[in-house]
Order: structure tokens, then C-alpha cells, then sequence
């Protein structure tokens, strides 16, 4: 059986799916619950809305704990990643190996997939990720340290939000922040 729910983190609140094999949609903050709600169910729409199983409540625990600054790669999070081709789970396996707080580019990762002409096929996997945050893709940059692109709502910002809690990016400063 496959479920999903809605929890708050101190991004906003985010969408989590899952099956018996693992969690296989995280959607991040829409600009309302609603939006988010409609994103996981456009990507999820199977799911019942269900309380989590202990691993799950695990998962989503630690999930706010790294939204709060914690230093977890959550690289040990079961997934199911049923959609994804191989060659985006080689790319999947790369990017879950970038620790919180450090970055690498898309040019390396092809690179250690042995093709470094592969970037661009490498940003297209990580833009299909199911599973932001578990999948760490927003650690992964373009050459030179710049944002590259993020497919999330919010896009780049919300890229560099979560590197910045991490610890990766200094803030930015906001004009129109008091």
C-alpha cells in the first residue's frame, strides 16, 4: 500500500510519499499546503493519505532536523525509486554521497560516472529527482560554483536556501528583509 502526508518544517511544508519499498516522492514547499498537496498528488496520485510507518516517521524526523541546520546525509533513508532509469540511479548514487554543507558540479559527477561530456544528461537526472533533500541534488552546482538550475518551486532560491542552512552558502543579503 502506498501513502503519503503533509508535514511542516522550518521551509514549509512538505509532501512525503511512500511504499513498502521505501519513500519514492519528497515534494518541497509550495506557496501554499494546497499547491504542495497538488504537486505530490500530481506525482503520487495512487497514494492514500495514511499515518507514517516507524521508518517513515524516522525519516521525516530527520528530514527537519537537517532543515534545522542538523549535519545527516540521510544517506541511509530507504527509497523507492521504481521510475528511475539506471543511469539516473548511477547519478541518484553519486549525489547522495555529497555530504550536507559541501557541493560538487554536475561536470564532476559525470566525470565519475566515466563520460565528462555527460553534464547536461547528469542536470536533467537530478531535475527529475523524486526525492529532493534525500536525493541531495540541490548540492549539486554548475561549473564554476554557479546555481545551475533547481526544478523545485521556488527554483534556484530554493536551492540556495537549502544550501545556506547547510551551510554551504553564505546568505545572501535581502534588500527587502528587515
Amino acid at each position: 500500500m502506498a501513502g503519503f502526508l503533509l508535514f511542516p518544517t522550518p521551509i514549509g511544508v512538505i509532501g512525503l510519499a511512500w511504499t513498502e519499498a521505501g519513500i519514492s516522492a519528497l515534494q518541497l514547499p509550495a506557496a501554499t499546503e494546497g499547491g504542495t498537496l497538488a504537486l505530490l498528488r500530481r506525482r503520487e496520485g495512487e497514494a492514500m493519505e495514511a499515518a507514517p510507518p516507524p521508518a517513515i516517521a524516522t525519516a521525516i524526523g530527520r528530514i527537519r532536523a537537517l532543515l534545522r541546520g542538523a549535519r545527516d546525509d540521510l544517506a541511509d533513508i530507504l527509497l523507492d525509486l521504481r521510475g528511475a532509469s539506471a543511469f539516473e540511479r548511477q547519478v541518484y548514487a553519486l549525489a547522495r554521497k555529497v555530504p550536507p554543507g559541501r557541493t560538487l558540479t554536475y561536470g564532476a559527477i559525470a566525470a565519475r560516472l566515466g563520460d565528462p561530456n555527460a553534464a547536461r544528461a547528469v542536470g536533467l537526472a537530478l531535475g527529475r529527482n523524486p526525492v529532493a533533500i534525500i536525493i541531495p541534488c540541490h548540492r549539486v552546482l554548475a561549473a564554476g560554483g554557479a546555481d545551475g538550475g533547481f526544478s523545485a518551486p521556488g527554483g534556484v532560491a530554493t536551492k540556495r536556501r537549502l544550501l545556506e542552512i547547510e551551510g554551504a552558502l553564505t546568505p545572501q543579503p535581502d534588500l527587502f528583509r528587515a
